[in-house]
């Protein structure tokens, strides 16, 4: 991290969290992999700061010294725990491994902590309760310090703070994160004992509500309150609430009402299938997804080549041709195309970034242009989602 190899995630990710409870976030450190650093750093945040939150440094080998720094502040012994390797022995006899023997590491514990399970990888966290203060210590990669801190750690931090939490969160797509700010902002002054944040994330929009009242009840009301009011001003924008994504909510949608989908894609070169196949059950509703990019293979999957040659392949109707061409082709319900520039050379006299999307929905068929100049990865990225987003919009509106 450092080096600058590895940018730090979990440091934006917590200080929105805690900031969103109602925890003033006073300083993030990075510290090298050197005990003496480390229990320096956790020394000075322990001085002016109620709660402290370490990442990284959990893992088997030598230099994963977080826990000794921990227990050197503490002034305490780390000793093995009987449970904690157990846990972690069936977690290699899942994997089909063998254990190495310095994976015994992460069965230590101090006596002043409580371990935090980890289910997606070999090292627990420790809650540690120190004088006032309280330490708290999760492994690096993402993809084990956001459960952990969101199953177990968030609660127990939640309870330091005086009254009631209660949080709601919001997904949008379709509005920038200045203007999502911008509608909801006369809500501040309304319901000043709530916070509202937004967030720009890759899929969209996010709206976090938090509410703080001495009654669990009350915090619950004004929670509701607010995001009844968010939804009503920002209308058919949010899509679901906080951890939804739209191809989960397309999924659902399409299995609720037992239909089918096929995509034909160009510009997003199997990026929207991708996403689609993605959420657990996609079977039922997704039939197959054809990566057209050339003319050629367009024309063989069926698209209109008279469409094509009036109007050129990077073109609405080309677009429609191809929504109508994976509908056929798959014989779905709903038939979804995509076609564009992703590089950064203009084609067809259209600028890098121009994309068009249709989707097809029984009689009806809806293109919309997308317009987003960029890095190759992130307009494939935008327009894939811009896409599923369109299908949303159509299904929830075809009764």
């Amino acid at each position: 991290m450092l080096r600058g190899d590895i940018v730090d995630t979990n440091a934006a990710f917590l200080a929105s969290d805690l900031s969103d409870l109602g925890f003033e976030v006073v300083r993030t450190v990075v510290v090298g992999d050197d005990m003496d650093a480390i229990a320096a750093a956790l020394r000075r945040a322990l001085e002016d700061s109620r709660v402290v939150v370490t990442t990284g440094g959990l893992g088997p080998t030598a230099d994963d010294v977080t826990r000794d720094a921990v227990a050197a502040v503490v002034g305490e012994d780390m000793v093995p725990d009987a449970g904690l390797e157990t846990t972690l022995r069936r977690r290699f006899a899942s994997l089909h491994r063998s254990m190495p023997d310095n994976n015994l590491r992460q069965t230590l514990l101090i006596p002043s902590a409580d371990p935090i399970p980890n289910e997606n990888g070999t090292a627990p966290g420790w809650y540690v309760k120190f004088q006032d203060r309280i330490i708290i210590t999760l492994p690096g990669p993402p993809s084990e310090m956001i459960p952990m801190w969101q199953n177990v750690a968030r609660e127990h931090v939640s309870a330091l703070l005086p009254g009631v939490t209660a949080m709601r969160a919001l997904m949008t797509f379709g509005i920038g994160e200045s203007t999502v700010e911008e509608m909801i902002r006369p809500f501040y002054a309304e319901l000043p004992q709530v916070r509202f944040a937004t967030y720009a994330k890759s899929t969209g929009v996010q709206v976090h509500i938090t509410a703080r009242s001495p009654v669990a009840a009350e915090a619950d009301q004004l929670a509701d309150r607010a995001a009844a009011l968010v939804l009503d001003r920002l209308g058919d924008a949010v899509f679901g609430g906080g951890g939804d994504t739209l191809a989960g909510v397309v999924g659902a949608l399409l299995r609720r009402r037992g239909q089918t989908v096929g995509v034909m894609e160009s510009i997003t070169g199997g990026a929207v299938a991708n996403l689609l196949t993605d959420v657990s059950g996609s079977s039922e509703y997704f039939l197959g997804g054809i990566v057209a990019y050339s003319r050629a293979a367009k024309a063989r999957y069926g698209v209109d080549e008279r469409v094509m040659d009036d109007n050129g392949l990077i073109s609405p109707e080309t677009a429609e041709s191809m929504a109508l061409a994976a509908r056929l082709q798959f014989r779905a319900d709903a038939g979804l195309g995509t076609t564009g520039i992703a590089g950064g050379q203009p084609v067809e006299g259209k600028p890098p970034g121009t994309a068009f999307i249709a989707v097809a929905v029984r009689d009806r068929v809806e293109v919309r242009a997308v317009h987003r100049p960029g890095q190759r990865a992130g307009v494939k990225s935008f327009v894939a989602q811009s896409s599923l987003d369109l299908l949303r919009r159509l299904l929830e509106s075809d009764q």
